[in-house]
């Protein structure tokens, strides 16, 4: 049998749980996240600038 107390439990356990994973991807994952995007884009433009050269006119 299922005791009352553990079941009254389960969601302040589920939605502290949830709390914290929010935390996580909010404060830790997604800045993370953005940081290495822009970088890994703006790597990816200053090594095309270096083998095709800058954008601009053909002199």
């Amino acid at each position: 049998m299922i005791d009352s107390a553990t079941e009254t439990d389960r969601p302040k356990h589920r939605k502290r749980d949830e709390i914290i994973a929010f935390l996580i991807l909010a404060v830790v994952i997604w800045p993370i996240l953005s940081v290495a995007i822009v970088g890994g884009y703006g790597f990816l433009v200053w090594m095309w600038q270096l083998i095709f050269g800058p954008p601009g006119p053909i002199h």
